[in-house]
């Protein structure tokens, strides 16, 4: 399942990279949502919208990024795909997110179909790091395919010129880049558009689609045991036959696992270059068009079940992992060639330090022999002049320094003989310094590669800083709109102060009114009082009484405004209102 999942994740990162970022750099994440509703569709994986809305929360460890989504994807999608989807349909869902962004303008040789299927070629021969690119070494097997397919022959030289230019340039092609390449028609001149749709197609098919072999072939039926034309498609663990080879209408499989075993039978009924496929439960008896296709099929055949029972995967997946750890391999002994290649390069320094040793050392030797040279000199003249004074005093003396002279002589002989082995010695030093020149040559070439590596990571830290630097205005933006919020909140509550104000003014308002009420109950009840007294006189003067009831027994009520318009059993209601609101405001 870990292959199954990489193979998923290189069309999955096709999609992603393809959909729009906004202001900020990041996917949407309504974006995000149709990919992953899309994803688990294709993939016939349950989907959990659930799970989706609360990973997707609002919050701000919100995974709306390539790092934030991984997590998801992992957990909720890939991990459940059991390998029960169409692979084919889940690639076109991929292509059609992300061919209309990339896929060049410019017209092409090929297709819109085959270019899609060029692109699944691609993710499955392409690095397993990212972002994807095809290395080479997998171009030239991928194009010596088609070109095997389309019956041409391979132009290496061509290839090679090829190589060199994109190793000057760059590790490879990306899945854009070779369509185009293919496309071009670069590497496929003379042939037709159909030709070159048939080659891609059958790349695909056993690439992509684990074709082995497939093609026309004669099936005896089971209950009829009449012959039928069947068009047989070999994959790694079943054959397929179906009526035509558009595989629309499948008639059968036959199922294969290490216990089948093919083996070829005698021409009978008529039917010749006959073979039989024998299964647990049922053999298949199938007749070949010729004695060679004959010969392939069982071949075919016998290695697929061969496979079977060694575990192996299918052979172009196993030359394409042999292939993967070739490079690796050859990449590690590079970095050991590198390896010891610095060691060479120290050895080299200290080497070179000695020769410089040895250089002081001979110029100094050579000072010593100037000096001495020049005591000689000095010496012998001593002596000329000596021997001439004394010559003619002392033949004795003389042939005493006639001896010495050619003592001398001898001495100087050897002196020479040791000159010219410094002279020798200084010319050997003369090459060893011409071989450090050309060390230090090497050096600085090396020294300008590592300068020129040095910019490109200056300039993608120049980049990595203007990010940082979006991020810090974003931040500050947020900041200005809290900072807006507050101010906000605090005139609500300078007009919520206010109205408490006002609220408190009209509550002392209120008990002027009800002590004015009060002192004018007072009134008209002594008033009352007076005018009952009144009555009872005139009456008793008069011998008549007349009652009169003008109105209501219940007292009136008197605001600032006159008469009041409502009953005390209204006004206490009213102020216990006016009480609540008090205490809630508090």
């Amino acid at each position: 399942m870990v292959g199954l999942k990489e193979e998923l994740l290189k069309s999955i990162w096709h999609a992603f990279t393809a959909l729009d970022l906004d202001r900020s750099g990041k996917v949407s994440k309504s974006q995000l949502k149709v990919l992953s509703h899309n994803l688990c569709t294709v993939l016939n994986v349950p989907h959990d919208p659930v799970a989706l809305e609360e990973h997707f929360r609002d919050d701000d460890e919100g995974p709306v990024s390539n790092q934030g989504y991984m997590p998801y994807l992992n957990k909720f999608i890939l991990e459940k795909v059991q390998g029960n989807f169409d692979k084919v349909e889940f690639n076109r869902m991929c292509w059609t997110l992300c061919a209309k962004k990339n896929l060049s303008k410019s017209p092409l040789l090929i297709s819109d179909e085959d270019a899609f299927k060029v692109w699944v070629i691609f993710n499955f021969l392409s690095e397993d790091k990212y972002p994807l690119i095809i290395v080479p070494e997998e171009i030239e097997y991928l194009l010596k395919k088609l070109t095997e397919a389309m019956g041409a022959g391979w132009q290496q030289e061509q290839f090679d010129h090829y190589k060199i230019t994109l190793n000057a340039s760059r590790e490879g092609l990306s899945a854009w880049e070779l369509i185009d390449l293919i496309g071009s028609g670069q590497f496929s001149k003379g042939m037709d558009r159909q030709t070159v749709s048939m080659a891609i197609n059958e790349v695909f098919n056993e690439l992509i689609l684990d074709v082995l072999k497939q093609g026309y072939m004669l099936k005896k039926g089971h209950k009829r045991k009449n012959w039928t034309e069947r068009w047989f498609v070999l994959k790694p663990n079943i054959i397929s036959y179906y009526v035509s080879e558009d595989l629309k209408d499948k008639k059968g499989d036959i199922i294969l696992d290490g216990n089948c075993c093919v083996e070829a039978l005698p021409d009978k009924d008529g039917k010749k270059c006959l073979f039989l496929v024998k299964c647990l439960d049922k053999s298949f008896e199938i007749s070949a068009s010729d004695k060679k296709k004959k010969q392939e099929w069982i071949q075919a055949i016998q290695t697929t079940v061969n496979l079977l029972r060694a575990g192996s995967p299918p052979p172009h997946k196993e030359a394409r992992q042999k292939r993967k750890e070739l490079r690796q391999k050859l990449l590690a002994e590079q970095e050991e060639l590198e390896r010891q290649m610095k060691e060479l390069q120290m050895a080299n320094e200290n080497k070179q330090k000695e020769l410089e040793t040895v250089r002081k050392q001979l110029e100094a030797a050579a000072a010593r022999a100037a000096e001495e040279e020049k005591k000689r000199l000095q010496t012998q003249v001593e002596l000329q002049d000596r021997f001439s004074l004394e010559l003619e005093r002392e033949k004795m003396v003389r042939q005493k320094m006639e001896e010495q002279v050619a003592q001398k002589s001898s001495e100087l002989e050897q002196y020479l003989q040791r000159v010219r082995e410094l002279e020798e010695m200084y010319k050997q030093l003369q090459e060893a310094l011409e071989d450090e020149k050309q060390a230090r040559q090497d050096e600085e070439t090396v020294r300008k590669l590592q300068a020129r590596l040095l910019e490109e990571e200056s300039a993608k830290r120049a980049e990595l800083e203007k990010w940082h630097l979006q991020q810090q205005q974003t931040i500050q933006l947020t900041e200005a709109e809290k900072q807006e919020l507050e101010n906000q909140r605090m005139i609500k509550e300078q007009a919520l102060q206010v109205a408490m104000q006002q609220l408190e003014q009209l509550e002392l308002e209120r008990k002027e009114a009800l002590e004015q009420y009060e002192e004018v109950k007072k009134k008209l009840e002594m008033a009352a009082n007076n005018t009952k007294s009144w009555k009872d006189k005139v009456a008793h003067h008069e011998g008549l009484i007349r009652l009169i009831e003008p109105g209501s027994k219940n007292p009136h009520l008197i605001t600032n405004w006159g008469p009041a318009a409502f009953t005390e059993a209204e006004l206490e209601q009213r102020q216990k209102s006016w009480k609540g609101k008090k205490a809630t405001s508090e």
